[in-house]
């Protein structure tokens, strides 16, 4: 346990500066980190889609199946049950 001071603030990135600032921070930083993961895995389109499940994501993993950084709680791999596979030219 750890006893720091907090408060929940519902909707916080549209009421306080630093939740916003932070919200800001995590976005860039995740974009640049799946442009990245573009580069290793680019037929997954990383770099257009960040990741969130678009149509040309789906079709992707449709083709292609899961890449070792797809999540199996993500809605199209646990639902089809996915094997993950370990590179691009699996």
């Amino acid at each position: 346990d750890i006893s720091i001071n907090q408060k929940s603030v519902i909707g916080g990135d549209g009421k306080v500066i630093s939740v916003a600032a932070a919200s800001i921070i995590a976005k860039v930083s995740r974009d640049r980190m799946m442009e990245k993961y573009h580069k290793k895995f680019p037929a997954y389109g990383f770099d257009e889609h960040k990741g969130y499940g678009t149509k040309k994501h789906l079709l992707a993993l449709k083709t292609h199946g899961p890449c070792p950084i797809h999540r199996f709680s993500f809605g199209p791999v646990k639902k089809n049950g996915c094997k993950i596979k370990s590179s691009p030219a699996d």
